[in-house]
């Protein structure tokens, strides 16, 4: 039998939430969780050439540098706003002297490749993205 003095399941399931909604973050085993921020802003103007650049071959539809440009981007980091499989594609910004792929990238979600939502910039192969505005 449980003590009356421990909450339920349900209780603590809600006061989790609850405590998540407020202050964005809780314990795990000691390390701290915490949701996702809004990603910042970064002007179109002001990114390096190459990705104003992919930027014209998104919206033109191709083609691309790159036989993985335009495939799904599943968003297993979390950095993005929650979206279903599918929404987000990624894009390969050429590193200038890089012998691969490179760290940089831009992610775009929408129904149609060509005609984004939102596009986000990465310089760091996915572990932080501003929102490209134009």
């Amino acid at each position: 039998m449980v003590p009356s003095c421990l909450p339920s399941p349900r209780q603590y399931s809600k006061s989790l939430a609850l405590a998540i909604t407020l202050t964005g973050s809780f314990l795990i085993g000691g390390a701290a969780w915490s949701k996702p921020s809004a990603p910042e802003t970064v002007a179109l103007a002001s990114l390096p050439s190459e990705a104003r650049e992919v930027d014209s071959l998104i919206r033109a539809g191709g083609p691309f540098a790159y036989a993985k440009d335009g495939s799904v981007f599943g968003n297993r980091e979390r950095q993005l706003p929650g979206r279903s499989r599918g929404f987000y594609r990624e894009y390969t910004v050429p590193t200038p002297g890089a012998s691969d792929r490179g760290a940089r990238r831009i992610v775009c979600g929408g129904a149609e490749p060509a005609r984004p939502e939102n596009c986000y910039y990465t310089a760091d192969h996915y572990t932080s993205f501003s929102r490209i505005v134009k």
